[in-house]
């Protein structure tokens, strides 16, 4: 038997245990061909680092775990936690712990992975300072932000903005210092880590740049960090993200060769200088390399267990494409290929929309034909795509600046076609080195038609979860491929998609959660049904949406908008922006009387700032009294109809934009939907209303009005499309109810109208047969279901108001009337308050 020893359980040490059973078919029994003992000095099995950062909002440190204890047991794998490997005899060929236990090897693998990097700093020893890198770590991190105000995190790279993130979680005033002139110095050019910087800012983490940390100062605890140019930053809370080292302590004791820079030096066998020692992940240099990303550590792995179990067959290890993706403080960030290209002839494409914060760049070669790599900050929805067209050598399109544009008409409804075009051999998930055509065999002969059997069937999407959106393309066109109806079904307790649980619910009369579960559903649902059956029973019924309170998210459960610090918005519905002096004066006593922060919004309405929750039905009640109705700020609804002054003030208005506005505003007002929607009515073709970028918009011509649909802003801004022109304003109402049904009716979860009209089959084309030509013959029963919403409409407002059972929930503490005495607030300089920083 061969004894098979592994000196860490860390992601890379449990992959190598889990790619060695894959590997031995036969398994790792008793009186079989290997015996495998583990050793991990933490007090757990392995976790996902790579997640880390979700134990600060909530997830549990066994969510985090890659297989739990008895999956060892099970697989006669010997896990020693809290056990470190102090010595190596490599003559005896044995390993010694700290405890003096003695285990022969014939095998030895290295996965002690890395450690933080502390730069040798004075009083960097201070209570106070942390590195981010165990579960243990968190814990120390969470116990020491409850009595902290301000952190401060050393390191702009990856992990220095998910510590910032935990920072912010912990609700921190965060700051980052950075050496470096720019963010991801090694991901990012100077434009994208600008762009990155501004949304870090607009987040409210605060960026120091060409900063060199001299000296922490405190007593016994931090107190400030005293910069190289002489300056201090004054913090209780330090967080160092500088970067890692690999944990090569154990083979520069054993005499095993390391680099000059650390990091246990390995052959493209991953052999250390000692042929029955390898070494895999972050402790390994190969070819002058360290590898801080998991994929190409969980590739070593395989690498490994294939040499041990073919020994010496199988592949060889030739480095790896560090391209990644991620999500830093919900902005996309991603490099791919070559970003920066430095020593190759290129050319290179790059799109900026500074408003909306997104930057692209793509590095294309000399004669336009291939992808050498790209940066994408912002929007990296089509991260995938690019940087499989990268790594295959795919042929670039004629005009390949298309690829960095928003999609426009037509070309989402075919995106998710562009992977089939990719070879069978394509890598796409590069965690777990899966191509392609295991995915689509997956698909044909295994019959896994969802994500969750594709991770099941192939591991593939169970590492970053980066290539999931290009695992379910492939899903759906292979599907389609195969001439299969392709069913997007709620979540995995509906078999049903939304549009088949609205029909069922509309025509059956289900009026709770509960009632839906029990009739179509089963478990006990989760964050994605729940919600959207919430929005399926408003739109139905149109019933107070406070009643499905268990199911709806803060905003929704508290008819307002939760903000800084945990105070609420109140966002009054002013019709059109046509307001009454008498109201206004209202607004202005209302905001006095409470303390409120006054705003007047992109929308043409009026926010007030600042409120507490107990406060709410209070602010409600005077406004409520005095005309105002709830502006749905905080709902899936029609949030406004900005209007124009029109032709009543205007000397160019062709038609009255502001009645016209008025009555589409209160018309649908109380209208639930998938998404938010917005509105615009311009008076003549000057556009000062904007309608063109909403979800439906109306300009005014000189023979009636020209209705837009399909619109929207954010990240990625498109222009409505004309469905219909020279309509008078019966027709426009009665194409409005049609489309704006149509669209509850058939749209995804949170899907705005833009993406819908994309993925829409047949597109304008189709929609205007559909509102216009009447060809699906729904149009009167879209019609009688728009009035029934209208005819049903209550202020959602009002009802709490009058509602003692309602009106008691809108307290801070479950079990006592106390309001909250930590909320803390500082003046603006223009003599309004803000929140105190976080």
């Amino acid at each position: 038997m061969k004894n098979i020893v592994v000196a860490g359980n860390g992601m890379v040490g449990y992959k190598f245990c889990e790619k060695l059973l894959a590997r031995h078919t036969e398994g790792l029994t008793d009186g079989g061909q290997f015996s495998l003992t583990v050793f991990g000095e933490e007090p757990r099995a392995a976790y996902d680092r790579v997640h880390l950062s979700a134990y600060f909002s909530g997830t549990s440190a066994d969510a985090l775990s890659m297989a739990p204890g008895s999956w060892y047991a099970d697989n006669k794998i010997d896990l020693r936690t809290s056990q470190c490997i102090t010595h190596i005899d490599r003559e005896a060929k044995t390993v010694t712990t700290h405890t003096g236990t003695v285990v022969p090897y014939d095998t030895l693998v290295m996965a002690t992975g890395s450690a933080p990097f502390v730069p040798p700093v004075p009083g960097v020893q201070k209570d106070g300072i942390f590195v981010y890198r165990t579960i243990e770590d968190l814990e120390a991190m969470m116990a020491w932000g409850k009595r902290a105000t301000r952190a401060v995190v050393i390191g702009g790279g990856l992990l220095g903005l998910e510590a910032a993130k935990a920072a912010l979680d912990m609700g921190l005033e965060t700051h980052v210092v950075e050496f470096a002139p720019r963010l991801m110095p090694r991901q990012l050019d100077t434009a994208g880590a600008d762009m990155l910087r501004q949304k870090m800012e607009e987040l409210g983490i605060r960026i120091h740049l060409s900063k060199n940390t001299a000296e922490f100062e405190g007593y016994d605890r931090v107190t400030g960090l005293r910069f190289a140019d002489g300056s201090v930053l004054e913090t209780d809370m330090v967080v160092i993200s500088a970067g890692i080292k690999p944990r090569d302590e154990l083979a520069r004791q054993s005499g095993l060769t390391v680099g000059p820079r650390g990091g246990i030096l390995v052959n493209d066998l991953l052999q250390t200088s000692d042929p029955d020692i390898y070494a895999i992940g972050e402790c390994a240099l190969h070819n002058s390399m360290i590898y801080g990303l998991v994929a190409p550590g969980y590739d070593m792995a395989d690498i490994v267990a294939t040499q041990i179990v073919s020994g010496g067959a199988g592949k060889t290890f030739m480095g790896f494409d560090m391209s990644t993706k991620l999500k830093l403080i919900g902005v996309d960030v991603a490099s791919f290929g070559d970003p920066f290209c430095e020593q190759i002839p290129h050319r290179t494409i790059v799109w900026e929309d500074r408003l909306a914060g997104v930057y692209k760049r793509l590095n294309i070669t000399e004669d336009g034909k291939h992808l050498l790599g790209g940066i994408l900050v912002g929007d990296a929805e089509a991260y995938n795509m690019l940087l499989q067209t990268s790594k295959n050598r795919m042929v670039l399109p004629p005009t390949p600046e298309d690829m960095l544009l928003p999609a426009r008409k037509g070309e989402a409804a075919s995106a998710g076609a562009g992977v089939m075009a990719l070879p069978d051999e394509a890598v796409v998930c590069s965690c777990e080195a899966i191509s392609k055509g295991t995915i689509c065999s997956a698909v044909t002969e295994k019959d896994a038609t969802d994500i969750l059997a594709i991770k099941k069937c192939t591991k593939a999407g169970t590492g970053c979860g980066g290539c999931v959106p290009m695992l379910n393309d492939l899903i759906t066109e292979t599907l389609k491929a195969q001439g299969k109806i392709v069913r997007k079904v709620l979540c995995e307790h509906f078999d049903l998609t939304r549009q088949e649980l609205y029909d069922l619910v509309r025509i059956n009369k289900q009026t709770s959660y509960g009632d839906v579960l029990a009739q179509y559903g089963k478990g006990c649902g989760c964050e994605v049904c729940k919600p959207a059956v919430a929005s399926i029973l408003a739109s139905v019924h149109n019933q107070l949406i406070a009643k499905q309170a268990v199911i709806q998210d803060t905003n929704d459960k508290y008819l307002a908008n939760i903000q800084r610090g945990g105070t609420y918005s109140v966002m009054p519905r002013i019709a059109g922006g046509e307001i009454t002096a008498d109201k206004l004066i209202v607004l202005g006593e209302v905001a006095k009387k409470y303390d409120l922060y006054c705003k007047i919004t992109g929308g043409q309405r009026i926010d007030l700032f600042g409120a507490r929750v107990d406060q709410l039905p209070y602010i409600w009640e005077e406004l409520t009294d005095a005309g105002f109705e709830s502006g749905h700020a905080y709902g899936k609804s029609l949030r406004t109809v900005k209007s124009c002054v029109g032709s009543t003030w205007c000397r160019y208005g062709v038609q009255d934009s502001v009645a016209f506005a008025v009555d589409l505003e209160n018309r649908y007002k109380g209208l639930r939907s998938p998404h938010k929607l917005k509105s615009g009515v311009s008076g003549c073709a000057r556009e000062c209303a904007e309608a063109q970028s909403k979800d439906f918009g109306i300009i005014a011509t000189d023979k009636g009005w020209n209705l837009y649909v399909c619109g929207n802003g954010g990240v990625t801004p498109r222009h409505a499309q004309l469905l219909a022109t020279d309509i008078d304003r019966e027709t426009c109402i009665r194409y409005l109810d049609r489309f704006l049904m149509f669209y509850v009716k058939t749209a995804e979860p949170l899907q705005r109208t833009a993406p819908w009209l994309e993925k829409l089959e047949g597109g304008m084309a189709y929609l205007k047969s559909v509102v216009i030509d009447d060809v699906l013959g729904m149009n009167e029963q879209f019609e009688q279901e728009m009035q029934h919403v209208v005819d049903t409409y209550q202020c959602e407002w009002k009802s709490v108001v009058d509602d003692e059972d309602l009106r008691s929930q809108y307290q801070h503490f479950v079990n006592a009337s106390d309001t909250d005495e930590t909320l803390a607030f500082v003046s603006n300089g223009r003599g309004q308050k803000q929140p105190a920083q976080w």
